[in-house]
């Protein structure tokens, strides 16, 4: 299949070597990579391929990969090479969600075969994709980024548009409200998706070597370096770079980022060859960057180099709306990572929990459905309830929230909301309206309201 490929992970050499080779005779195109942890580097949602990983290796093992990777694309194929003695390994790994699985010695016609499969059930994942995206049904995206507030539309309306253009971009929000995932959403849309997308965390750069881990170094530039390597920059070439939390990076840092940007090349240290760069750069922060131009803490020109579109996200206090949706979302989510099976939350804890604030944004919901998903339930600090102070406000909020849980917690079917809240079909409509509540944002296609 053109475009396609198969990522072979393996970290002994030789059966690598003979594993890809005998796949490239087959017709598959193949990556080769040593290490478990750059595969994350190289899937994303619209990854155009499948995986096939040793279960045993060094670092991150076969099986921790796979979870990883379905984190990003749950319909990504993991096929795993199990040793002799794994196979009870392997089948476990089945349930949770590998695609097959091969015992060492095999064959390479019967690898080439499993290959071959996994990679047309892909083809037909993102065919589909497409076509639900073009008949207007929900796409990838409103899967990712869930909800129906208007801020949220309006920023899946602009990732759509950024994402397929080369231009930089600047996203601002507090912690946990989504950076890194809008981020990977930009790059899954663009012409790069094919390319690495390499996460770099500016707060956790080690001081002394931050020159050496971004741009690389030639042989004997300083004591210790032995040999050649390639920094962080050069790993992306073709694909997208995510400076994360750039407001934290060192002053120094910031001029010699700010060239790189410009001049869309690196020099390795101890060299004076500069080397091209084709990458698109991303950023994000949790501040204000205008404010720490003003507080002399970052540079207005590398500023005005990475914001040439900036996209803000809303904190959950500032699209209350969608917490209960996002909330279900995130309880399914644990539910099948913890391989559990819970009980629908009641629509009295629903709506509690739209009613807070939630500070530490998605981050923190999600924190809260892993609990209640096991059971543990929320703590008080976790259900207050931020009221308005009037008392018609806060019967009307209290309304509102307790008809949207309820759609929310019975996916939009009306006959139970109305049932559940005593009132009979025409009340609820009255305050559906009154309230300019849809019944279309919580999951209901064309049903009546009988149904």
């Amino acid at each position: 299949m053109t475009g396609f490929r198969v990522l072979l992970i393996d970290d002994e050499p030789d059966l690598r070597a003979s594993t890809a080779q005998a796949l490239d005779l087959a017709g598959f195109a193949v990556q080769e990579l040593a290490q478990g942890d750059r595969a994350l580097d190289l899937v994303g949602f619209g990854f155009p391929g499948i995986v096939i990983t040793d279960i045993r290796m060094p670092g991150i093992d076969g099986l921790s990969l796979m979870n990883r990777i379905h984190d990003i694309d749950r319909d990504i194929p993991v096929v795993l090479i199990t040793g002799h003695g794994d196979v009870q390994l392997a089948v476990r790994a089945m349930r949770e969600g590998a695609y097959d699985f091969v015992e060492k010695p095999f064959s390479a016609p019967q690898l080439a075969e499993i290959a071959a499969r996994a990679l047309e059930y892909r083809r037909l994942v993102l065919e589909n994709r497409v076509l639900r995206a073009a008949a207007g049904q929900a796409d990838d995206l409103e899967t990712r980024l869930v909800g129906r507030s208007n801020v949220m539309i309006d920023l899946r309306r602009r990732i759509r548009t950024i994402g397929p253009t080369e231009a930089d971009a600047l996203i601002v929000g507090e912690t946990g409200t989504g950076k890194d995932l809008v981020a990977r959403a930009l790059h899954d849309l663009s012409p790069r998706a094919r390319k690495p997308f390499i996460a770099i965390d500016c707060a956790a750069l080690p001081g002394s070597l931050i020159e050496s881990e971004l741009f690389g170094h030639e042989a004997g530039a300083f004591p210790g370096a032995m040999r050649a390597r390639y920094g962080k920059f050069e790993h992306a070439q073709g694909g997208t770079i995510l400076l994360d939390d750039i407001g934290s990076m060192p002053a120094d840092m910031q001029g010699k980022l700010l060239r790189v940007i410009e001049r869309r090349s690196i020099t390795r240290l101890g060299s004076n060859e500069p080397i091209p760069l084709d990458v698109r750069f991303i950023a994000t922060s949790r501040v204000a960057l205008e404010d720490e131009v003003a507080q002399g803490r970052f540079r207005a020109d590398l500023l005005y180099r990475l914001n040439v579109v900036t996209l803000a996200l809303p904190s959950l206090a500032a699209r209350r709306e969608d917490i209960a949706l996002l909330f279900l979302k995130l309880l399914t989510e644990a539910a099948a990572r913890h391989r559990i099976d819970p009980a629908p939350p009641p629509p009295q804890l629903v709506a509690a929990i739209a009613a807070r604030d939630w500070p530490g944004n998605v981050r923190e919901l999600r924190n809260a459905a892993d609990r209640v998903a096991l059971g543990l339930g929320l703590s008080d600090t976790e259900v207050d309830d931020a009221a308005p102070s009037r008392l018609a406000d806060r019967v009307a909020a209290f309304e509102r929230r307790e008809i949207e849980a309820a759609l929310a917690a019975h996916r939009g079917a009306l006959r139970p909301v109305y049932e559940s809240l005593g009132l009979s079909r025409k009340t609820l409509w009255e305050k559906m309206q009154k309230h300019g509540i849809d019944k279309a944002g919580f999951g209901a296609g064309g049903e009546g309201w009988d149904e």
